[in-house]
């Protein structure tokens, strides 16, 4: 895979069936666990997937929401939030089978180079024991605060050459 190949483009009404799936498969551990038939399953993944739309658009109007697509071809979803004070990562996941190959990287690294021409920081909450979090942590995000199991990670921009460190 190369850098190169990975994309961004806004969503869309036809990217449903994959945004539904990609989520669904982000809930899959969770509910292989829960006594209730498909039926139940999937009614339960709609309504969830449904909220998740209506609470990001809610909550964040002014929030992207993109395919993440290799090769031209769906390869994950982004939501960003650009706020006055950071760019927010409100959700990225990758395809379960594209996992671990570079895809999330690049699309962070990417943001993180918005952030830096913009000079605001990127911030993300991550649950402790999500994967990622090991991702994260790799590309420069620390822990500002921790609620629980939910931390709330930053990056801050580099200080441009010349520029004194706030006191």
């Amino acid at each position: 895979m190369n850098a190169a190949d990975i994309g961004r483009r806004p969503a869309g009404e036809p990217d449903l069936p994959f945004l539904f799936e990609l989520y669904s498969a982000t809930r899959a551990a969770e509910l292989a666990v829960t006594p209730w038939n498909a039926a139940q399953k999937r009614a339960f993944l709609v309504m969830q997937f449904q909220a998740q739309l209506a609470g990001y658009r809610s909550a964040f109007p002014q929030g992207t929401h993109e395919i993440v697509t290799l090769s031209g071809l769906p390869a994950g979803r982004l939501y960003l939030a650009r706020l006055p004070d950071c760019l927010r990562i409100l959700d990225i996941t990758v395809a379960p089978d594209l996992r671990n190959g570079g895809i999330g990287s690049a699309v962070i690294r990417e943001i993180l180079a918005d952030a830096e021409r913009l000079f605001t920081p990127v911030t993300i909450y991550v649950e402790s024991f999500n994967p990622s979090l090991s991702l994260f942590q790799r590309l420069g995000f620390r822990v500002a605060s921790q609620e629980s199991f939910q931390l709330y990670l930053e990056h801050a921009p580099a200080l441009p050459a010349g520029r004194p460190a706030a006191v």
